[in-house]
């Protein structure tokens, strides 16, 4: 274990913009209303994300455990970028229990330094596929995929847009779920555009208005599947099943289900019901192997 930050001892130099002298910040005006990385006690390394590597970390005035990302300045001169500001100005106003939380953001010894503080989730759900022995029955997939579909929901409720979550992206989910592998394992996007024209069929003006105006269409020639292979491949998926997965599939983004025209779906009102959250089972926390102080409680609840 060890504590996150640099080393505190580094002066904060500004220049002042009235006489163009420097001056030395004193060390109890440098953080602002922030607090100081040093708060917090750095344990495992758990992935690296949009912002930069990710750590599982303890809050020594609180004493709980968070996910603490850096935020990648690599390449910064100037400052944080806005699209950085503006993204995690968002992410502080996010309040709901299906999507991870943005607690606060800390600095460290330098202005360029900043740390995101976020509530820390013990699994993810690919890595839990990997390790899992038994799948999740139907039942449970109803109730990961709900939770999934009210944590997009509110994102669009508040005007914003998840760009790894889109309405067709939680048709894979589900698939894959319901199938216990991935939908279209694509090596590339060349076979990940076959892959989907097999399982949807190839898409013409009639069912997709404007697909003859794409930019690259006439580089490529799409083979000829003539009809939908969904039913084929989950044959004893129900009838409102399909609908839903078709739904979500359409070509036609103005046709596609959204994801509080999901949440209404006929799916997940028909036997077997989705089962209810604290009821869903519990793992292993398979992040934390490198980890010092093991934690007991287990996440039943699905994030965004």
């Amino acid at each position: 274990m060890d504590t996150v930050g640099e080393d505190e001892q580094d002066p904060i130099k500004l220049k002042s913009i009235k006489n163009n002298k420097t001056f030395t910040v004193p060390r109890s005006d440098r953080f602002g209303s922030c607090r100081s990385v040093r708060e917090f006690e750095k344990f495992n390394r758990i992935g690296e994300g949009t912002y930069g590597i990710v750590y599982r970390a303890r809050d020594t005035k609180s004493d709980e455990i968070v996910a603490l990302k850096k935020v990648r300045m690599d390449k910064e001169k100037d400052g944080i970028p806005i699209s950085s500001l503006r993204e995690i100005t968002l992410l502080l106003r996010l309040r709901h229990p299906n999507i991870v939380e943005l607690k606060e953001v800390v600095v460290g010894s330098q202005l360029e330094s900043l740390f995101l503080v976020m509530s820390y989730c013990e699994q993810d759900l690919a890595s839990l596929l990997e390790n899992m022995q038994t799948p999740f029955s139907e039942a449970q997939v109803k109730c990961i995929i709900l939770q999934l579909l009210r944590g997009l929901e509110y994102l669009h409720h508040n005007f914003i847009i998840h760009r790894s979550v889109p309405a067709m992206a939680v048709g894979c989910i589900l698939a894959e779920l319901l199938a216990h592998k991935p939908l279209l394992p694509g090596t590339s996007e060349i076979q990940q555009v076959d892959l989907i024209v097999q399982l949807l069929g190839t898409p013409n003006a009639n069912i997709w208005p404007g697909f003859s105006l794409l930019p690259l269409i006439g580089q490529y020639s799409l083979r000829k599947q003539p009809y939908n292979n969904l039913k084929n491949k989950f044959t004893w998926l129900s009838d409102a099943g399909h609908r839903l997965l078709n739904l979500l599939f359409m070509y036609n983004p103005q046709r596609r289900a959204t994801a509080k025209d999901s949440l209404e779906s006929s799916y997940f009102k028909e036997k077997p019901l989705p089962c209810e959250p604290d009821l869903m089972p519990t793992f292993p926390h398979h992040r934390n192997k490198r980890a010092a102080p093991p934690l007991e409680s287990h996440s039943k609840r699905s994030k965004v």
